[in-house]
């Protein structure tokens, strides 16, 4: 590997604006995910992180000739327990994580020794450093990190190709007989009364979907034992604001009314011909019977199809209704390293017996706490 020591100026820049120009430049000729889109960012960092008491660690890469913006590496500071943890800028939310750049300039990077030295000196102090939910190998951040070798997570993500016409899209994910019982719920749903499904495309329409959403996930994710991010003021204000400020661009949020009333919903994130469902809700009780989760995916790739959309992305988790939709798994990757002595005993014991990993997992509040984010169907 040919060094360049010199390429890059590396720091660390707590407040960092993702709204700015330079950043919506560097990620539109960037190959991150929707996950690092400016809106998304910004808002992870103003409304969740410090809910969550999270202190942002925005690494900043810039070119040393001009000092144009190279790279971004936006990291959070969390106690997990006694735990001090790096972690992406995920707070839950985010279901692919990478740095915000391209291929070319992340090989770049690595080549500047230099510039690696010191941005594993601005990440110390820590216990534990951990960055799950990583899809391929192009960037392998655990080379800049100097950590492990990256380990694969117990879960994929989906996604489906779309095709056109809609109708040979149904053939194609779906299979004949699936198709057929689809069919049959259409009929069974329209018998109820007058159905309809849209975008929604005004602060009203967002604020009674998103409502209607919060109002269907509770009972649901209560009932299986657990929460749901959407009951939580800072979460359902995050996606709220996601919805109304990337209107038009980088978020769509459909609602499918009964006479008028909704009765379900789906909120996705459009990036590059591909729309990532990332929150859904339906009203279960009253329409379990017509599997109301489905037809709102069905109806989801009618209007991703007729916009000229190329995928329709499930994201992560390994949900049986993906497989019903053509979703083609991915698998995942993560990247943990231990700073400490501490961070060291956490990952070995959770290398261990089954009763000693749930142990530190406990102590080091590794595990998500149980409130979901799953999109789910019925």
């Amino acid at each position: 590997m040919i060094q360049n020591d010199d390429a890059f100026d590396v720091s660390i820049d707590d407040t960092f604006d993702f709204l700015s120009a330079e950043y919506a430049e560097l990620f539109n000729g960037s190959d991150a995910t929707a996950f690092q889109h400016p809106l998304w960012l910004d808002s992870v960092y103003r409304k969740l992180a410090p809910a969550m008491a999270a202190k942002p660690l925005v690494v900043v890469a810039r070119h040393r000739a001009g000092g144009k913006l190279a790279a971004v590496l936006p990291l959070v500071r969390v106690r997990r327990g006694p735990m001090r943890t790096i972690e992406f800028a995920d707070l839950r939310v985010s279901d692919y994580l990478a740095p915000v750049c391209t291929v070319k300039t992340f090989a770049d990077l690595l080549r500047d020794q230099a510039a690696c030295r010191k941005l594993r000196q601005l990440l110390r102090p820590f216990d534990l450093l951990r960055i799950p939910k990583l899809l391929d190998a192009r960037m392998p951040i655990e080379t800049l990190l100097g950590a492990p070798r990256r380990v694969s997570m117990d879960t994929n993500a989906y996604a489906t190709v779309l095709s056109t016409p809609f109708e040979q899209w149904q053939i194609n994910a779906l299979g004949r007989s699936y198709q057929k019982e689809l069919a049959k719920k259409w009929r069974q749903i329209h018998k109820k009364g007058n159905l309809a499904f849209s975008c929604c495309t005004d602060d009203s329409s967002i604020h009674e979907a998103m409502e209607a959403m919060k109002k269907f996930r509770g009972p649901r994710f209560h009932e299986q034992g657990d929460g749901d991010l959407l009951q939580r003021a800072e979460y359902f204000d995050f996606y709220s604001n996601v919805a109304l400020g990337g209107l038009g661009s980088f978020s769509r949020l459909y609602a499918m009314k009964m006479d008028g009333v909704v009765i379900a919903t789906a909120l996705g994130l459009s990036h590059r011909d591909t729309l990532l469902i990332i929150m859904t809700g339906f009203d279960i009780d009253g329409y379990k019977s017509q599997s109301i989760g489905a037809l709102t995916f069905e109806s989801v790739a009618r209007d991703c199809i007729e916009r000229g959309e190329q995928v329709l992305d499930f994201t992560i988790g390994d949900e049986p209704y993906k497989k019903q939709f053509g979703g083609q798994p991915t698998p995942m990757s993560s990247v943990t390293q231990s700073g400490s002595a501490a961070g060291a005993i956490a990952l070995l014991a959770l290398k261990q017996a089954p009763w000693i990993k749930q142990a530190a997992k406990r102590v080091a509040d590794l595990r998500p706490q149980p409130i979901r984010a799953s999109t789910g169907t019925q």
